[in-house]
């Protein structure tokens, strides 16, 4: 038997396992790095952090990424180089942490690497009937599993396509297997570059399904206003949205779009959420010449308007549960202040309640699904609605 797949025999049924997380977002903040303590499977499942950071990216190769994210044409020698160069960069990133950590890559049983999203294109975004649901994320996982000496798993989204999905949110999973209670409904919401919630009933009630669903943008429309205007990466404590006032013609006129009318459970990103979609939305209500901080204070607006509606519409239906808040966004005070004050009769906490931090989520939960791939079972996953129940993640050897 190859060495190899020895190896993760006897991690499929070790008690427990030791597994990084890895999730680079579309607003390319940096990498989150999640060594988690995993036990169990399924619904048995337990999971602890034991260490986390976030590894900075350098501005040249925010740049780079940028060339190709969410564009339409691209060079394709630099996505093919992208792909070594990614993979082999949160390589080197795992190594530093570990490193940093006092932690031999040798203790390490698996790396979960979600890669870096470049563009997603599910047929309910692109409209095209031609092709099937898509999404490409990079970041090869051999060159991952080179780099460490660590068996990787990665490109998760693509079995989730495969299997009829249109390859985002995937936090239904991990959040139904961590996070549900017995007798109340919860909604976890999780304000990366695009908004997105998981709905997880009662787990007591089996009448009402868990979903997730994107629901608008998060801090990408933001992020890209401040990185083409002002050169910065964000608008920090939201210091400029905060000077600005909402210009509420332009903010009706981003919410005059046909996706915030769609069924839940559904999938955007920011192929739609740009600034062209922006600029637009300017054009359109003779606001191009407003002040950059009003611009700023109606994006921040925006998303928080998506987002409450979004959570108003379920919330109506099972008695207002309570609302726990991970990601960048959980970081933007207005954004924040402007969801909880859309959401009065609901209860908005940070995640950290829930014993994780919000800040680590995501990469925890790619370790889950790793676990689930090696030690669990697909049907697991079956109580999430409109998604298949599938193990995701292809494995890569270190050698």
């Amino acid at each position: 038997m190859n060495k190899h797949v020895e190896k993760l025999h006897s991690v499929a049924k070790k008690k427990e396992r030791l597994i990084i997380g890895l999730m680079s977002g579309t607003s390319l903040d940096g990498l989150d790095i999640a060594l988690c303590r995993i036990t169990g499977s399924g619904r048995k499942t337990s999971l602890d952090i034991v260490r986390f950071e976030t590894g900075s990216y350098t501005s040249a190769f925010r740049n780079r990424v940028r060339e190709i994210f969410a564009e339409r044409t691209i060079d394709q020698q630099t996505l093919c180089g992208l792909h070594a160069l990614i993979g082999q960069t949160h390589g080197a990133m795992i190594n530093d942490a570990l490193n940093k950590w006092g932690i031999s890559n040798r203790e390490i049983d698996l790396i979960a690497s979600h890669g870096q999203t470049v563009f997603h294109a599910p047929q309910s975004l692109t409209g095209n009937q031609d092709y099937p649901n898509s999404t490409l994320q990079i970041g090869d996982g051999d060159h991952v599993a080179i780099t460490t000496g660590i068996i990787t798993l990665s490109d998760f989204r693509q079995k989730h396509v495969a299997a009829g999905g249109e390859g985002a949110p995937l936090a239904a999973y991990g959040d139904y297997l961590l996070f549900s209670d017995e007798q109340k409904a919860r909604i976890l919401l999780n304000i990366g570059g695009i908004a997105n919630f998981t709905f997880l009933p009662p787990r007591e009630d089996s009448g009402d399904p868990c979903f997730a669903t994107d629901v608008g943008p998060g801090n990408t429309l933001m992020n890209q206003y401040m990185q083409a205007t002002m050169g910065m990466e964000m608008d920090k404590d939201a210091r400029m949205a905060s000077a600005g006032t909402i210009n509420e013609e332009l903010l009706l006129a981003l919410l005059d779009h046909g996706f915030f009318a769609l069924s839940f459970p559904k999938t955007t990103g920011p192929e739609l959420f740009n600034l062209g979609y922006l600029a637009d939305a300017q054009k359109a209500t003779k606001t191009e010449t407003i002040s950059k901080s009003a611009v700023m204070a109606t994006l921040c607006a925006f998303s928080a308007s998506a987002i409450v509606e979004a959570i108003q519409r379920v919330a109506s239906q099972h008695g207002n549960p309570h609302v726990y808040v991970s990601g960048g966004g959980l970081h933007n005070p207005l954004l924040v202040r402007l969801i909880t004050d859309g959401l009065s009769d609901v209860r908005v906490s940070s995640f950290d309640e829930l014993g994780l931090s919000p800040d680590a989520k995501e990469a925890a939960l790619f370790a889950l699904l790793a676990n689930e791939t090696v030690a669990g079972d697909a049907e697991n996953m079956m109580a999430i609605m409109d998604s298949p129940a599938v193990c995701m993640g292809k494995i890569s050897f270190p050698e």
